[in-house]
Parts: structure tokens; sequence; C-alpha cells
């Protein structure tokens, strides 16, 4: 008898085989509005990589971006942070920094999720309601801290060279800090751990092009305690923990795992397919980011499709612990995206479907 979706995600994120490795597309605001309804169409030839997609009930006009994706018009968060994008459909960056004096620090009140999410009102009934149907339709359920949720939202707050100086002369208001954000975070997961998710999303860009933003033992001290204590509620509700985090990661990679993490999401040749074949595979499951930069945007189809090729052959195995996101970005063209979704879709059961024994 064939899994469902849940038991199959679950199967694979621990290494206890599952029948086809989870594969998700998913298109920015700023490549939906710019393609339009050629995207639709590719959309819509793939509805396992677009769950839920029904062709033609955008207007595309009067496209609704996201709060902080909006060009020329600046947000403030819950926390005081001012964004400011200069592309419609992309996030923006951080324009202000409330905490960049410390003094602010005794008065400073963060947000209760109970009522404020970071970018609007909570809406925690009808996070319920989408849990519900998620779990009648045999899908695996989540829910997740904002991004940016710890280590990102220190230097939205702090300003990232004040954050910097501040890692690098252990300055004892840091983790005072810290504290606060792994309280008001801890609140955040026990109401959706109230919900009973498989699932916990985190997300926190820790790396640059290049290298890591902060040294490995300065994030063992700093990072690793808060992100552990998080992850050992989460273990302790019977749920998994998803870390996702742009940029050059590896040196990270052993924090993470002394952290609890079960899922970690790297950019793939950023940090090296053969790098995470080495110090990631078999520790952690791998949700692997497919490249955004070149081969997906510039890239022929014969190109993208030897890049998933060679990714599911070097990190896959029939125990799983494999699973794909492919973010779509301009200048991504349509037959690029058709290209992605195709390469998806063929190697999607390769491990399971006598291909590999014949390899």
């Amino acid at each position: 008898m064939a899994l469902t979706e849940r038991e199959n995600y679950l199967r694979n994120a621990r290494f206890q085989g599952p029948e086809w490795t989870p594969m998700r597309v998913s298109c920015s605001g700023a490549s939906r509005v710019q393609l339009g309804d050629e995207l639709e169409e590719v959309m819509a030839r793939y509805p396992d990589l677009f769950p839920g997609f029904v062709k033609g009930q955008v207007d595309y006009a009067n496209y609704d971006f996201a709060p902080a994706h909006r060009a020329g018009e600046d947000f403030t968060d819950a926390w005081g942070c001012i964004w400011r994008s200069d592309i419609d459909g992309i996030e923006g960056v951080v324009i202000n920094a409330p905490l960049a004096d410390w003094e602010a620090l005794d008065t400073f009140v963060p947000p209760d999720p109970a009522v404020q999410w970071d970018r609007g009102p909570a809406n925690w009934e009808g996070a319920r309601q989408q849990i519900e149907k998620a779990r009648a339709e045999d899908r695996h359920t989540s829910g997740g801290l904002p991004h940016g949720f710890l280590f990102m939202r220190l230097y939205y707050l702090r300003g990232f060279e004040n954050f910097m100086i501040d890692v690098a002369t252990e300055d004892p208001r840091l983790q005072r800090l810290i504290d606060i954000l792994l309280e008001q975070n801890q609140r955040y997961l026990k109401m959706w751990l109230d919900l009973g998710v498989d699932v916990m999303e985190f997300g926190d860009d820790l790396g640059t092009q290049k290298s890591s933003l902060i040294s490995p033992a300065k994030f063992g001290r700093y990072v690793t305690p808060a992100y552990g204590k998080m992850i050992e509620a989460i273990h302790g509700a019977g749920a998994l923990v998803a870390l996702h985090s742009d940029g050059h990661i590896m040196e990270f990679m052993d924090e993470f795992v002394k952290a609890g993490v079960d899922i970690i999401n790297p950019q793939d040749l950023l940090n090296g397919v053969d790098n995470l074949a080495r110090d990631v595979k078999g520790r952690m499951c791998i949700r692997l980011d497919v490249d955004r930069q070149t081969i997906v945007p510039f890239g022929t189809r014969q190109e993208i499709r030897e890049l998933i090729e060679e990714e599911v052959r070097t990190l896959g195995s029939p125990a799983g612990g494999l699973e794909f996101i492919c973010g779509i970005y301009p200048p991504t063209p349509p037959e690029n995206v058709d290209a992605v979704c195709s390469a998806l879709e063929e190697f999607r059961t390769y491990w399971w479907d006598g291909r590999a024994d014949r390899a």
C-alpha cells in the first residue's frame, strides 16, 4: 500500500525508507508577476510540485505583495524594525536599529506572539484550521518561527556593525538580549506545539557568499545553546526541526547536529555538493536548496537536469534523508522553471524504482 504524503515525508526525514523524495518549487512574488500566465502554464503541468495551485485565480495587475516585499513602501514590523524593498516581490532590508543604543534594552518589550506576529496580527485560529486541513488530507503539518528568529533578529535590533562588535568583544548585554529573544521564541513554539505539528520550521541566514558570518566558536557560545533549548522542547513534543539558512554554512554543521537539528536546508553549489555529502549526509536530512544564482536562471535545460541528477545520486539513498526545494526568482525564464520541474519529477523515485540498482 502506497504511503501517504505525511508518512513518506516523516520516513524520509528520519531515514526510515520512504517511497519518493519530497520535492517542492517555490515561486517568488517577483517571478509570479514577471512571468504571469507563462508561469501558470508551467505550474499547471506539475500538480505534485504545486499542490493546491489553481490556474487563473491571481490578478497580476493588482498583485498583493507581502509586507516588506513592496518597493517604495517602508514597513515597520512588530519589533520596531523598518523594512525597505527596492523590488516588488523581493524581501527588503532593515534600515534602522531599534536597540542601537544598549540603554534602550532596559525598556525593550518584545511582541506578544499570542496577539502579534512579526508582520501582522496573530491568527492562531487560522493556523489551527490549516493544520486540521493538512491532517485531514494526510499531509505532514508544520509550524514555524519567523524568518530571522534569533541570529538575524540580533543584528536587526542592534545593527549589523554593532552586533559584530558585540560578538567580538563578548559584550555581556548580548547574552541578555539573546535570553529575551529565547523566552519570546519559546512562547511562540509552545503555541505551535500545542496544535500538534509534525515539523517546526526555523529560518536564520548565517552565511555570506563565501564564509560564515561569525566563527564556529562564537556560534557555539551564543547561538547553539539557544537553538538547543528550543529544539529540546520540540523533540519533547515529538516533532522534528527543520533549519533553513542561506549562505555558506559548512563550518556550522557540527553545531547544528549538537543543537539537535533534524533537517538542514543549505544552498547547494554555494556550500558544495561534495562537501554536503562528506560532512552532512546521514547526520541530518538535507533539504537541498537548488541553485538560484547561475544554473537555474541562466543554464540550459540539460545543465539543470544534470545538476539535479548529480545531487540525487550524490546525496540520496534508499533510506531517505534528502529532499529538494527550488526557489524561483527573476530573471529565471519559464522554460527554465519547466526544466527544473521536469528534472525533479524524473528523479523523484530514482532510489526506489530500480534505476539506482542499474547505475
